[in-house]
């Protein structure tokens, strides 16, 4: 068990910050979503640098958590040559050759960018991990049919093959969300695929949308347990968000608590500007300074004894303990990930060495080609394999495993 916090370094917040009366701390002229942004690289940086090193190390060092999950690193302004990233990194690999246990770094980034995870050595920011919104938007428009906003690009189950085998979907390719290209190609012969922390919910994927509202709420319970299977079953690090692991119903709202009357009323009027540029219904955006917005947020632990809650928090239980105890679900290679999948029937296919995931998108019987003999680990719905071929009922889907015949499971070791 390890302990990981989340830490701010972009922004200072609007309320109750005396920071900038004690010195240059934020960079005047350059900002961001939620403010001022801070001076990395500007007159007098080099101490701000400091006090953020020091705070990196406090945590680590003082209060004995394992790792730092570094918010939206994106809006990091930088242009020294030696990125804030990297000298992070630097300084918290030394303090862990120091103090004889693993210390981890992960970033929240949205720019698809491997320098943050490429070592240092190779010339990147040597980072152990960063988020991949990718995977989420590929899973939740292929889960919903949702095509708005950053969705735009992965409602196709060709979107979801690209993440899985590649990383990344936009990897320099063109964004329509954006209206240029984005992101970076991922040396996936080099990279480790654990280095991708993946999710189908988060606590920005819920609270960004109008309403707040989980998964849950948008797709079948069905659904729900292809989501599990796929994000459990990835090849990547994946992410539960608080009650995901029994599909809460409660949503997860924007709220603030901000003591000057005037700023909370910027804040809620900002959201609903922000939600009107994505199109959807502002008219279900709650105040932010409301405390019933707070209350509705509260996860319901009587949920768990109820179904369908009780049986899907056994069904990540069971994924948990298959990822646990088949080495395929651990390989960390690229190499050892494919993926197959038929548009028009809305099956998709994933295959970790031996071990293959198959799930039926789509409202219509499918029947897909394993190819080989098959031992069934997991199946969630209807579904029966017979002579190579998986029968699979609408929204459901089946764990299994390919016979081995005359070779080894993993020549190339």
């Amino acid at each position: 068990l390890a302990v990981i916090q989340d830490v701010v370094y972009n922004h200072l917040g609007p309320s109750g910050n005396y920071l900038p009366l004690y010195g240059p701390y934020l960079q005047q002229g350059s900002s961001n979503t939620w403010g001022a942004s801070l001076n990395l690289d500007g007159e007098d940086s080099n101490e701000v640098r400091r006090y953020l090193i020091d705070n990196v190390l406090m945590w680590l060092r003082d209060y004995h958590v394992d790792g730092l999950r570094l918010d939206a690193v994106h809006a990091l302004v930088d242009h020294n040559a030696l990125h804030i990233l990297e000298e992070f990194s630097i300084e918290v690999a030394a303090l862990s050759a120091f103090v004889g246990r693993p210390l981890t770094l992960i970033a929240e980034s949205d720019l698809n960018d491997p320098r943050l995870i490429t070592p240092r050595e190779a010339g990147g920011y040597g980072l152990a991990g960063q988020w991949s919104d990718d995977f989420h938007h590929a899973l939740t428009a292929n889960l919903s049919g949702e095509t708005t906003g950053y969705y735009a690009d992965f409602a196709s189950l060709s979107a979801l093959a690209k993440v899985v085998e590649r990383g990344f979907f936009h990897d320099g390719t063109q964004s329509t969300f954006r209206g240029r290209r984005h992101g970076r190609l991922l040396d996936v012969e080099r990279t480790p695929t654990w280095r991708l922390v993946v999710c189908a919910d988060n606590h920005d994927q819920i609270g960004n949308r109008a309403a707040g509202d989980r998964l849950f709420s948008r797709v079948n319970e069905s659904q729900l347990a292809l989501a599990a299977l796929l994000t459990l079953l990835s090849p990547f690090t994946p992410m539960i968000f608080m009650g995901e692991e029994w599909s809460a119903s409660t949503p997860w709202q924007f709220f603030t608590s901000h003591p000057e009357p005037e700023l909370g009323r910027q804040v809620a009027e900002g959201r609903i500007a922000e939600f009107a540029q994505m199109k959807w219904d502002t008219s279900q955006v709650p105040n932010p300074q409301d405390p019933a917005t707070f209350e509705r947020s509260k996860l319901d632990w009587s949920e768990l004894g109820r179904e369908p809650h009780a049986g899907l928090l056994g069904l990540n239980r069971r994924l948990i303990e298959l990822r646990r105890t088949h080495p395929e679900l651990t390989d960390p290679r690229f190499s050892s990930v494919s993926a197959r999948y038929d548009e028009a029937q809305q099956w998709f296919s994933l295959t970790r060495g031996d071990i293959s995931v198959v799930v039926n998108f789509g409202g219509q019987p499918v029947d897909v080609d394993v190819q080989r003999p098959v031992e069934t680990l997991l199946s969630v719905g209807e579904t029966k394999e017979s002579s190579g071929t998986t029968h699979l009922e609408p929204y459901s889907g089946v764990v299994v495993r390919t016979a081995v015949a005359d070779r080894h499971r993993h020549p190339e070791l």
